[in-house]
């Protein structure tokens, strides 16, 4: 499918005409408001359909969908004003599949917390696989951590996503706190305690498996983690759930740091049924203006982690953000703003600021300057997002993971639904 770079001078009627589509379906592709102006550089997703249905009155999604051979699933990924409701009205038109073939089947997971907007829940639901709920933990007493979860389970499973509980060492004050996640790892009774009750949750509430998320393990840990890991393992197979893991971006076995030691991939990657990458953070809150995930540094830890891990369990970490730094940037002092790429390209437009792109990373960027003050901001657009895919593709991984789906990211999710078959398990634990 085309990417449209906008070029000086261009306005949205006059490149809707150059591609044969409806200003309102490119609007809708890239999540555009009516008082958006184009800026210089900024990508646009474009979605050329190769057939259109013209709705006409007594008809339904699955009386159409049956029509042409496809689902209702695909039917609302290919028509995202259908995510809020599937009510149809006669000469609405719906787009039956895009220019572009298919390239294949992909898996797709998204983190959320409890409290995402119901709309942007729903858009991201129609194109996940899993939907990662963040997050359970335990008391210092081993008494489960709950969240309000019931909305998100019933909205993945009625788009046919499994639900996944992430499991972490947060406790009821909302923080982590080391230990805590010793005593989980080295204490057999209190860690069958935590696990049995979390297990029980998952049961009892929809869940299709479990995420383990631990991050920063102390390095005298990494066996008793693994320990925690097969124990996990074992449990959840007993009762038809899985086990998914978190790992962070290593780029080969020995590499130092908290972050990674305890972090053994052969070894998590043989007990986990999947694991998530989090190939993401080299620009960071505290860190200089950098992409947040540059393709190079992507690149290398993929590779690794497919030298040790099984390539069908590896879900490739995707972010859903970028970051806005003031500038000069002064370590130890500066702090960058979090914001949603949406978001970002409102601010270039309310700018005029031009939107470069940075081709060793492969990810937009642009400059403005408030009340005096320069600003930087790296965010992910279509362009970055294909590159993302593309590298996915080229090292044969299952598919790919979100952190998270909080924000809005249209080009995102049309993007991957136009590209590929989004596998939906519908309930299934697989």
């Amino acid at each position: 499918m085309p990417i449209h770079v906008v070029q000086r001078g261009e306005n949205l009627t006059a490149i809707a005409r150059r591609y044969g589509v409806s200003v309102r379906r490119v609007m809708s592709d890239n999540g555009l408001t009516a008082q958006q102006t184009l800026v210089e550089g900024q990508a646009l997703l474009i979605l050329v359909p190769s057939l259109v249905h013209t709705v006409i009155r007594g008809e339904t999604l699955s009386s159409i969908a049956a029509q042409y051979g496809t689902n209702v699933i695909t039917l609302i990924q290919y028509n995202p004003e259908l995510s809020d409701s599937t009510a149809l009205r006669p000469g609405q038109v719906l787009s039956i599949r895009f220019e572009e073939p298919i390239r294949g089947p992909i898996s797709v997971s998204g983190y959320a917390y409890p409290q995402i907007n119901d709309a942007v829940l729903r858009r991201a639901a129609a194109c996940l696989t899993y939907l990662h709920i963040f997050s359970y933990g335990f008391t210092d007493e081993g008494a489960l951590v709950t969240v309000d979860d019931a909305r998100l389970i019933a909205t993945a499973q009625e788009f046919l996503a499994l639900p996944v509980m992430v499991f972490s060492s947060i406790g009821p004050d909302g923080f982590t706190a080391n230990d805590r996640t010793v005593r989980l790892f080295t204490d057999s009774a209190f860690q069958n305690l935590v696990l049995d009750q979390a297990i029980a949750a998952a049961l009892e509430r929809g869940y299709a498996g479990i995420d383990m998320d631990f991050e920063y393990i102390p390095p005298e840990q990494t066996d008793a983690y693994l320990a925690f890991l097969v124990n996990a393992a074992e449990k959840l197979h007993q009762q038809g759930l899985f086990l998914h893991t978190d790992l962070a971006p290593k780029t080969y076995s020995a590499q130092p740091g908290l972050l990674y030691e305890a972090h053994d991939y052969p070894s998590i990657g043989e007990v986990s049924d999947r694991v998530l990458i989090m190939t993401y953070e080299w620009g960071y809150t505290y860190g200089p203006p950098l992409a947040v995930a540059p393709i190079d540094q992507v690149r290398r830890v993929v590779s690794y982690a497919v030298s040790e891990i099984d390539p069908q369990k590896i879900l490739m970490g995707v972010p859903n953000y970028g970051y806005d730094w003031a500038l000069p940037y002064e370590r130890g002092i500066s702090r960058a703003q979090s914001l949603g790429n949406e978001e970002a390209v409102r601010i270039a437009s309310r700018r005029r600021s031009e939107i470069l792109f940075d081709e060793q990373a492969q990810s937009p960027y642009f400059y403005y300057s408030d009340r005096g003050t320069a600003h930087v901001v790296w965010f992910e657009d279509v362009r970055s997002i294909s590159a993302k895919l593309d590298l996915a593709e080229e090292f044969g991984v299952l598919g790919v993971g979100y952190w998270n789906v909080m924000r809005p990211f249209a080009q995102n999710w049309g993007l991957l639904s136009s590209r590929y078959t989004i596998r939906k398990l519908g309930g299934r634990s697989v």
